[in-house]
């Protein structure tokens, strides 16, 4: 196409479900269709949560297709008054639809349900060669069939009467092999998540049924007791030291939260055992978070909180001896079940939490009742925190034996470094700071325990063309070498990072120009003169937010909230999804933060130092590109190349600009 023919009609709009064929990897686990399944298993379970259905069925048929079926309300077959379609065809056709994005007290049967996302079951619609939809209400047996990736192929029509008690919703798809990598459902994955399922929703029964040769075997689970009778089970065969503590608090409208809505908390249960597996479940409005997230950090903090002060008041703790996060949980196995109003995932699929109010509420939820829970039984928490301590010695033993070597008997730390109370580098991390006030606020918000702050002043210099042994005739760079303890060095040295004093050194900076300059300046440094620490994983570059949104309250049902954004696109998405909650456009205030300074230690914790809720970049250099990052350095760094660097940036400025902002 030549340049100049291109205008408005090469601009293409994926409308329905193009997007989705368009990127399914953005929607979906592309490894098999069990993500797919999930989001309808999870519709028929929002019905349970509602208090609507009590049984809900899933049968993998030898076909490889999947049936679905709950006795809820049935979805809507009514037209739509905007579409003037069925709203049972807007649902599996139109993107963000669906009848849970209202937090309205009238809506509380949806207020906190596991699909809010409004694609779930579009997804699944448009990743299958054939899906039907059978729905009972009103009286009217409905169906509707849909083939060839969503596209509608028989409308909806009544196929028959029920009685006027007889509702729900039965849907089977067929999924389309060419858009997974393999076509089979995971049996084990799915087996597991509805037996999860039964535990969170008590009054509902969840059955899986699996065809061979024209029969049907099926296995069904059921837990009266909930999280009690789910935890026994699954820790069985484990000699836990003490009982295993069971919990469970939700906001009231009683609780006076300024901070939570109402219904948002967390129901638990932990056990410590001495030896053998641990088990390590979470969930989010009954949704599987397999890789945890900050609702798992906030069941750490408020257990590792209670577990220290009841140490402390009982006067258990050694001289010299202190206890870590990882001292209370490498024994620990756990069931956390959070509720909370609109929880934001890493990506689709929802393997991870990433909302910062979770470590909050969980913690909040948590704390108190399980402090309560030790000092009512003192014996079984002695037993727990004897548990805890002996993994604190055999941690410091270990710790004891790595051999540090220095130039000479003492280490000369910088005197600018503000250093963490901690010796173990495992742990510790090192943050280089832009400048003395935002230094002097990492300080305020870091932890002391394991979190140095070594700031600098102005821009650091170009080493890119440095002379190694002229390069601590800086001072700043040699009090950054003096602080990680490592020598400099070229790729391909044998070097001793035995004397690493830090696991993570992290690169903080403002969220502007001037910051990423100074990005580009340190991470030159590490690349040139220390390469190994890149190559093992040790730098890293934190994300501070460049915008804070502040949200009024809406009403009871949703407390005010402070939110944040790393840039431009991620404020609009932000700003869009707060109208599509219902908030009114303008009635929040957004405020652009000009540096690291403006923030307080408070928001600067939350945003960019708590390892929890922080967003940082990893630094590495993939196999096969080192000779490529070379050359691009060469050229941007090196004083001789600034022929070669203008014709760079006016060749390709405006795709650096859009990717900044």
């Amino acid at each position: 196409m030549a340049k100049d023919s291109y205008s408005a009609k090469d601009i293409e709009i994926l409308e329905d479900l193009s997007p989705i064929l368009h990127r399914p990897g953005m929607y979906t686990d592309p490894q098999n269709p069990n993500h797919a399944l999930v989001e309808v298993i999870d519709n028929a379970a929002d019905e349970g949560l509602a208090g609507f259905a009590k049984h809900v069925s899933v049968i993998l048929h030898e076909d490889g297709s999947a049936t679905v079926e709950d006795d809820g309300r049935g979805i809507p077959i009514d037209i739509h008054p905007k579409k003037k379609v069925p709203a049972v065809q807007v649902i599996f056709t139109t993107l963000h639809s669906g009848g849970k994005f209202r937090k309205t007290d009238k809506d509380a049967a949806y207020r906190i349900a596991g699909g809010l996302h409004g694609v779930g079951v579009c997804v699944s619609n448009a990743l299958s060669r054939r899906l039907e939809v059978e729905v009972k209400r009103d009286g009217g047996h409905y169906r509707i069939v849909f083939a060839d990736n969503g596209q509608l192929r028989e409308p909806l029509k009544k196929i028959g009467s029920v009685g006027p008690r007889d509702s729900g919703t039965k849907v089977r798809f067929w999924p389309d092999p060419k858009y997974f990598d393999s076509p089979k459902i995971n049996v084990q994955e799915i087996a597991a998540l509805l037996r999860a399922k039964a535990m969170l929703l008590p009054g509902v029964r969840f059955t899986l049924g699996i065809e061979k040769k024209g029969r049907i075997e099926t296995t069904e689970w059921h837990f009266p007791e909930g999280i009690r009778g789910y935890f026994a089970e699954a820790i069985a065969g484990l000699s836990p030291v003490a009982a295993p503590f069971f919990g469970e608090r939700y906001v009231t409208a009683q609780s006076e939260s300024d901070s939570f809505a109402e219904g948002e908390g967390a129901m638990w249960a932990i056990a410590w055992t001495a030896e053998g597996d641990t088990v390590t479940e979470s969930y989010v409005n009954m949704i599987p978070t397999r890789h945890g997230g900050t609702h798992v950090a906030g069941l750490r903090e408020g257990v590792y909180n209670a577990i220290k002060n009841f140490i402390d008041l009982h006067s258990m703790g050694q001289r010299g001896l202190k206890i870590v996060p990882e001292d209370v949980w490498s024994r620990a196995s756990y069931v956390l079940a959070v509720k909370m109003l609109d929880p934001q995932f890493k990506g689709q699929v929802k393997n991870e939490l990433i909302s910062r109010e979770a470590v909050k509420l969980t913690a909040q939820m948590v704390r108190d009742p399980f402090e309560l829970w030790l000092n009512q039984h003192v014996e079984e928490g002695k037993r727990i925190a004897e548990l805890v301590i002996r993994q604190a010695q055999a941690r410091s033993r270990a710790a004891q034996k790595v051999e540090r070597r220095k130039s000479s008997g003492v280490a000369v730390l910088p005197g600018k470094l503000t250093d963490c109370a901690s010796d173990d580098p495992e742990r510790n991390e090192l943050f280089i700071v832009e400048g003395d006030s935002a230094g002097g606020s990492a300080k305020q918000a870091r932890d002391k325990e394991f979190q140095a702050v070594l700031p600098l002043k102005g821009k650091p210099k170009n080493t890119w063309q440095d002379n190694p042994d002229t390069l601590y005739s800086n001072k700043e760079i040699e009090a950054i070498a003096l602080a990680i303890g490592v020598d400099h060095h070229k790729p391909g040295d044998a070097v001793d990072l035995s004397g690493l004093r830090y696991k993570r050194i992290i690169i903080l900076a403002d969220a502007d120009v001037d910051g990423a300059h100074i990005q580009v300046l340190l991470l030159t440094l590490f690349f040139r003169h220390f390469p190994k620490l890149i190559e093992r994983g040790h730098v890293y570059v934190a994300q501070p937010p460049l915008y804070r949104i502040d949200v009024p309250a809406q009403g009871k049902g949703r407390p005010a909230r402070k939110l944040y954004a790393l840039d431009d696109a991620e404020l609009e998405s932000l700003l869009e999804k707060l109208t599509d909650e219902g908030v009114r456009p303008g009635s929040w205030t957004v405020s652009r933060f000009k540096g690291l300074g403006e923030m307080n230690p408070e928001q600067l914790w939350e945003t960019t130092l708590n390892p929890d809720t922080r967003r940082v970049l990893p630094v590495t250099v993939a196999d096969g590109e080192l000779h490529e990052s070379l050359s691009i350095f060469n050229m941007m760094m090196a004083r001789e190349n600034a022929a070669q660097r203008r014709e760079w940036m006016e060749t390709y400025g405006n795709l650096v600009e859009a990717d900044i902002t």
